[in-house]
């Protein structure tokens, strides 16, 4: 029997951050900087450390929790409560959560160390880390949908932590609307699952997963199964940015780095996936969804890739790539692979807050300019943030034996092995993808870390040369290496990044660390069963690498790279002016944003000036509001003429009154003796 786990012990990895928070929002002032931060990171750290205990007490004990931690509401039967369901799944993804949070918090000292908002963004990463922990814990849909826009609420905020630059707030107001967008279809999919299995557990909806495939939507062709999963996935398409609910996500840039770090990563953007994987019973069901889900994948995972080769922004090329890898998570949860899928969550999360934390190092060492073209031969100047950089480019690309290489390349496999109509365009997209993914990387490191020192000079340099510089740092035009407290964090994301793909991928893709939390039907989608037969182990995985497609796929975009922009610069600008509407269409990303703002806020804000005069000042106002006081007001001023004060006329009103009563009774009669 399976160990249990202590309530006390679950409730203190989501309540600590929060207290931490509370403390640092309420009473900043009262505890200065230094009590924010370390209040925070104290409270982060205690939920890190109870996290692992919960994993290893998971993977070790096999121990487990699901119940209800408080009752709030019986509303005819259903229930609505705060509760927590831990098991393998959930576990990883607290521990993910908390680790990748504290290095963010720990970052955040030296990143944001002269900002005035100090205080207030110590708050609010923490808060955010709450929330993500709400969500993932939740053993039902209620607390789901809690935590999911908590999220999205935090982030908002976080965005737009810099509210005094439009660009911030602009970004913050987009991010915001497109999870609205996301989110109506996700509470939908919710409402759906209630109205038919009459439930918000978990456990109880998924074991009405049956009988829920077995009926018809209401009024159409449709499953009902497909219609709710279609529902739910909508909301991870808005939250894990998939297209083309992924236009906020590059926008979000405008924050402080350390949340770019911390909603790119580990949490915000990982919520979508998490769900899909969380409700893989439903999803089991509906080999249509699957597909959609599957397509949807493809195409970000492809095509957001084309975006960030063109990217002169550093934290902008991170962000285009983590769209790409989210689009490579979902391809995996199309194809039934959710193992796999959660798995290069996990590998994801370390390299990329990596990445993002080495960006934001770079930025600091480059006086707050981000755009790459500026830098070159920081190598020397940055020896820390250099290597970091590579060990995380190196895991982002899929090289053997680091953490990415054993996700990325099991969803390869997955998909190669899945008879889904969709599988044969997701095999393109995500094996084009590792070239694309391996030039677009190692474009940014050799432009940012080898080759020409063009920060002296600028060739680029910003309208305002402190337009980045939020924090009122000092100019002088040498780089240099970041404070401890930033180059920390990289150093102890980098081990994960290296190593944690080869220590994993046994128990987490081929053991039962996720038995009972991941459903997955082998008769009818066995990907998985294909990956299983095939593998012998981490070891002989990375040395079998080296004789497939996607190695010398990626060794190809790392020597284009190198060709192009340290050995012969002149090609790419040849491309540039050869390739010119191409670029265009790249640098104007597809044209969303334009479709977005021209055509879909246009046309609302047509129906909405439409509903407002027509509507609301036509209707509602006009005719009904002041049409029935102008029609009293016409009533009483024919009642005033009549209503004289006058016997005789009062008199001749009955009168007449009386005669047409009778003509009215009596013209019956008359009628009959006329015919």
């Amino acid at each position: 029997m399976a160990a249990t786990l202590s309530q006390n012990l679950l409730l203190a990895v989501p309540l600590a951050p929060l207290v931490g928070a509370l403390v640092a929002g309420l009473a900043g002032k009262a505890v200065g900087r230094r009590g924010a931060h370390t209040v925070t990171i104290l409270g982060v750290l205690i939920s890190f450390i109870c996290s692992a205990i919960v994993l290893k007490a998971v993977a070790m004990d096999g121990a487990r929790f699901a119940g209800s931690i408080y009752e709030w509401a019986v509303v005819g039967g259903l229930k609505m409560e705060v509760g927590f369901l831990v098991d393998g799944l959930t576990a990883m993804m607290m521990c993910v959560v908390t680790f990748v949070s504290l290095m963010v918090h720990i970052y955040t000292i030296g990143y944001m160390e002269e900002d005035p908002g100090y205080q207030r963004f110590f708050s609010y990463i923490s808060l955010f880390t709450f929330s993500m922990l709400m969500l993932v814990m939740s053993n039902n849909f209620l607390q789901l949908f809690f935590g999911w826009e908590a999220v999205g609420l935090v982030s908002y905020l976080l965005i737009g932590f810099w509210f005094k630059k439009p660009s911030a707030t602009f970004a913050n107001m987009k991010a915001f609307l497109v999870n609205r967008v996301g989110d109506f279809g996700f509470i939908l999919g919710i409402g759906l699952i209630v109205a038919y299995a009459g439930t918000l557990d978990y456990a109880e909806a998924f074991a009405q997963a049956p009988q829920l495939a077995a009926m018809g939507f209401p009024g159409q062709d449709w499953m009902l199964i497909t219609v709710i999963c279609i529902c739910l996935f909508i909301g991870a398409m808005g939250k894990s940015a998939q297209f083309p609910l992924h236009v906020w996500l590059p926008d979000s840039m405008e924050g402080p780095t350390p949340i770019s770090a911390l909603i790119h990563a580990a949490t915000m953007v990982t919520a979508g996936i998490f769900m899909v994987a969380r409700m893989s019973p439903l999803f089991e069901l509906s080999d249509t969804a699957l597909n959609f889900v599957l397509v949807i994948g493809s195409i970000t995972a492809l095509f957001m890739g084309f975006l960030g080769i063109i990217q002169n922004d550093i934290k902008r090329v991170v962000a285009y790539s983590t769209l790409s890898q989210l689009g490579y998570m979902t391809v995996a949860l199309g194809v039934s692979a959710y193992s796999v899928a959660v798995f290069h969550l996990m590998t994801h999360a370390f390299f990329k807050a990596l990445l993002f934390l080495a960006a934001g190092s770079v930025i600091i060492g480059m006086h707050h300019d981000q755009d790459i073209r500026n830098m070159g031969g920081l190598r020397k100047y940055m020896p820390i943030t250099w290597i970091t950089a590579l060990l995380g480019s190196l895991a982002l690309i899929g090289t053997p034996l680091f953490a990415g290489f054993y996700s990325k390349d099991s969803i390869i496999e997955a998909v190669h092995a899945s008879q889904l109509p969709g599988a044969g365009f997701a095999l393109f997209a995500v094996t084009a993808g590792v070239f694309v993914t391996a030039f677009y990387s190692f474009r940014m490191y050799f432009l940012v870390f080898h080759g020409e020192e063009r920060f002296r000079h600028k060739p680029f340099p910003p309208e305002d040369d402190h337009a980045h510089d939020d924090h009122g740092h000092g100019h002088d035009a040498t780089p240099h290496e970041s404070p401890w407290v930033v180059t920390a964090p990289l150093l102890l994301l980098a081990l994960p990044s290296v190593v944690i793909g080869f220590m994993t991928i046994g128990p987490m893709l081929y053991g039962d660390f996720f038995a009972g939390a991941i459903v997955v039907d082998a008769a009818k989608h066995p990907a998985m069963a294909e990956l299983a037969e095939g593998f012998h182990g981490a070891a002989a995985m990375a040395m079998h690498a080296f004789t497939t497609a996607p190695f010398w796929l990626a060794l190809a975009g790392v020597v284009t790279a190198w060709v192009f922009y340290l050995k012969a610069p002149q090609i790419p600008a040849a491309l540039d002016r050869t390739l010119g509407p191409l670029r265009t269409v790249l640098e104007n990303k597809y044209y969303m944003d334009w479709f977005n703002e021209h055509v879909l806020a246009a046309g609302a804000r047509l129906v909405g000036t439409g509903l407002w005069k027509g509507g609301d000042v036509g209707l509602i106002d006009g005719a009904i509001v002041n049409g029935s006081a102008k029609a009293v007001g016409l009533f009483s001023g024919v009642l005033r003429r009549v209503q004289t004060g006058h016997l005789y006329w009062y008199a001749l009103v009955m009168l007449l009154g009386i005669f047409g009563f009778m003509t009215w009774r009596l013209w019956p009669f008359f009628g009959g003796l006329a015919g």
